[in-house]
């Protein structure tokens, strides 16, 4: 069983500000993927890939839309976020699927359990030391040939958020990371780059990048 890594040291303020935005996020129907053809295609591309080869978890899964479409993609997904009131729209918007409160920081996944891990924007809040030890806790936990999906704002250097999603307050940090600098963390986990898409802003506060590894076969 991988063990837990460090927690920052401003995780509960980030709880609290999630459950704060929960009802505004689902409201505002914030990541619906129905704008972004690109992003489905790499979620597409993705469970063809790791489809038959285990569970998927979806980190950090918010009111559970991406978990949803994998599941809806023929895989064996569930997910989880640091709050409870993410969790609880996930549960009520989907209740076939599987979510529980937990934080990327303390998941205990069993080594070579999932065939999949997802984190779907969800990990720019971590810190830039704590990082490293979340992606290598999903890289133990893949089984041969399975495959970690991270999506990042790009830029340089960190934002400091006090409100966000139509001004509800918040408390985060907001981590930028140059596609390559996430890559070199994924392959220091173990794992061989699959693909690599990136997006302009295009409405966005910031480019973006999707990145795919797999584990060893």
């Amino acid at each position: 069983m991988t063990d837990a890594v460090a927690q920052p040291a401003d995780l509960e303020l980030v709880r609290a500000s999630y459950d704060r935005v929960a009802d505004t996020y689902v409201a505002m129907d914030v990541g619906d993927l129905a704008p972004t053809p690109w992003l489905r295609a790499a979620l597409t591309a993705f469970a063809e890939d790791v489809r038959g080869l285990g569970p998927v978890l979806d980190v950090g899964c918010g009111p559970g839309l991406v978990t949803a479409h994998l599941a809806g993609l023929g895989v064996d997904a569930s997910g989880v976020d640091l709050s409870p009131r993410m969790v609880e729209h996930a549960r009520r918007l989907h209740p076939e699927l599987r979510f529980s409160v937990a934080s990327a920081t303390d998941l205990r996944l069993e080594d070579a359990s999932l065939g999949g891990v997802l984190g779907w924007w969800s990990l720019f809040n971590l810190p830039r030391d704590v990082l490293p030890a979340v992606l290598a806790a999903f890289a133990r936990a893949l089984v041969p040939g399975g495959q970690v999906l991270i999506g990042t704002h790009v830029g340089d250097g960190e934002i400091e958020r006090s409100e966000a999603y139509g001004g509800v307050p918040v408390s985060w940090t907001t981590h930028l990371w140059q596609p390559e600098q996430v890559a070199a963390l994924l392959v220091d986990a173990g794992l061989e780059p699959v693909a690599e898409l990136r997006l302009p802003m295009d409405g966005w506060l910031h480019p973006q990048a999707l990145l795919a590894a797999r584990a060893p076969a």
